[in-house]
């Protein structure tokens, strides 16, 4: 292949993926708004995890900067088509050269490979030298929404982008199971900013509970910022030890449908006037 059709490939790639991506991102966010935030407002509002309503202003924001990084999406896969077709992957086009068998397994291989690439650099990305310039526009959501599962700035927008040549490079990696992969993170992704707590009471004293992470795991997260870190599992946080200690408490609180707990939340919540605080915290640390 020549060069000048590698370089259209890519750009054709880029392109083909942001839109997808992006389609894939309203695809669910929009259900899952319609579900907790239109239809079933109401049924729904004793399994809120944050008293806090989202503003027009915030979902607005979380709206735009999710497009953006959608379009770095689209241009780090055309970066990474163009590095395979120049040899510089372990990207296959052909099941048959793998089988079946790693064609399935490779996917679950990439699910864990990203839960450990974005437990650390989340935990990097929450260091004071990167949390103000990398991070902190994604925290500007309090209270998140479905709407923010993509809400980055550039740079981190860029640094979530990274997982992608890192499977590439290091696992064979056929460009259907890698999409597969992409669709299951977003929708995991978009279902840890819903703001609702949908598993039951007993999940977490379940062993489903004691290997995946729930809404209120990542909503505890954007309240208090220094806990609560991984993404699927919650191997690296209970490793680490960084799971929120009222995380169970809080759990309960959201599944278990009593009124008390909205105002006990509300109490507890963390201002969105309070970021400047803990931009303060930060920098003198």
């Amino acid at each position: 292949m020549e060069m000048t059709e590698r370089i259209r490939t890519a750009l054709e790639v880029a392109a083909g993926v942001a839109l997808v991506d992006a389609m894939g991102y309203f695809l669910y966010a929009s259900l899952v708004w319609l579900w907790f935030y239109v239809i079933f407002k109401v049924t729904q509002r004793q399994h809120r995890i944050s008293a806090k309503e989202p503003t027009t202003d915030q979902i607005r924001s979380e709206l735009y900067h999710s497009m953006i990084s959608i379009a770095i999406f689209g241009m780090a896969a055309g970066a990474l088509v163009f590095a395979a077709l120049n040899g510089f992957t372990r990207v296959y086009w052909n099941i048959d050269d793998y089988g079946w068998g790693w064609f399935w397994a490779s996917i679950g291989v990439m699910i864990v490979m990203h839960d450990t690439y974005f437990y650390w650099t989340h935990r990097l990305m929450h260091t004071r030298w990167l949390f103000r310039s990398v991070h902190l526009l994604h925290h500007r959501s309090v209270s998140p929404t479905p709407w923010a599962a993509y809400s980055f700035s550039p740079w981190e927008a860029i640094v979530q982008a990274g997982i992608g040549p890192v499977i590439a490079m290091t696992i064979p990696t056929h460009w259907a199971a890698f999409g597969l992969f992409m669709f299951w993170q977003i929708g995991f992704n978009v279902f840890g900013h819903c703001g609702y707590e949908f598993f039951t009471p007993d999940f977490l004293r379940s062993w489903r509970g004691s290997i995946l992470n729930s809404p209120t795991h990542h909503t505890l997260h954007h309240e208090r910022f220094g806990t609560n870190f991984s993404l699927y599992f919650n191997f690296w946080d209970w490793l680490m030890g960084t799971n929120h200690p009222e995380y169970q408490h809080r759990f309960e609180q959201a599944a278990g449908m009593t009124e008390e707990t909205l105002r006990v939340v509300g109490d507890e919540a963390m201002p969105h006037d309070d970021l400047e605080a803990e931009e303060r915290r930060r920098d003198a640390a």
